[in-house]
């Protein structure tokens, strides 16, 4: 079955690499932005199912409507988006490192969600499936003084996240407490997702793997 991760991110394609699993990448390179009055978890629903078509379609196996698939080889693209919530309202990748503390500064000694949206779309045994789901992870930062949230901007490392942090990495150093599936923070909540590509695709895991010697 060819494999394909919808998404330019790094931390997704290190997990899957850390699987073992055999997958191609083809970003879907969509607008992200959010609708007007769209709630967090609809957005992430939304951007993620957008997600998977686009690259169905850069790789010509359907059109605009997901019409004309051609029916050669099983496969399955894997689109997912990540939103960080924080009473209610989405904060997204930082625009800029001014925006990042002001982000930083509000997460600051407080929890906020997680939330991430899933999308399977691809062939097997003749049919067209299109699945998915969500899962949400609740963390809590240490809280922090103005001028270690600046240090940590200068490092670069929250510059291309949700939320202008990162999970790994440094982000670890004042994470306090996370209730749910790390993975999720990090970027998939892959037991969540791989449950659903077997139940869905009637395919264990264990056959996307690389062959290990």
């Amino acid at each position: 079955m060819r494999l394909i991760l919808a998404s330019g991110s790094p931390r997704r394609q290190r997990m899957l690499l850390d699987l073992g699993l055999a997958f191609e990448v083809i970003p879907a390179g969509i607008d992200e932005t959010s609708a007007r009055g769209e709630a967090p978890l609809a957005c992430a629903r939304r951007l993620a199912r957008e997600k998977a078509r686009a690259a169905v379609r850069k790789i010509g196996y359907g059109g605009p409507d997901l019409d004309g698939f051609r029916f050669e080889n099983d496969w399955a693209v894997l689109a997912a988006d990540t939103i960080v919530v924080l009473e209610k309202r989405m904060l997204g990748k930082p625009l800029d490192a001014a925006d990042g503390l002001k982000m930083l500064k509000r997460l600051s000694g407080r929890s906020h969600s997680v939330v991430t949206a899933w999308s399977w779309l691809g062939r097997r045994s003749g049919r067209i499936l299109e699945t998915g789901g969500h899962a949400r992870t609740i963390v809590t930062f240490a809280r922090r003084p103005a001028s270690f949230w600046k240090w940590y901007l200068s490092t670069g490392e929250p510059m291309d996240k949700a939320g202008a942090y990162a999970a790994q990495g440094i982000g670890m150093s004042f994470i306090d407490r996370v209730r749910g599936s790390y993975s999720n923070v990090v970027g998939l909540p892959l037991s969540n997702v791989l449950e659903n590509f077997r139940v869905a695709f009637k395919k264990d895991i264990r056959e996307l793997c690389r062959q290990r010697h």
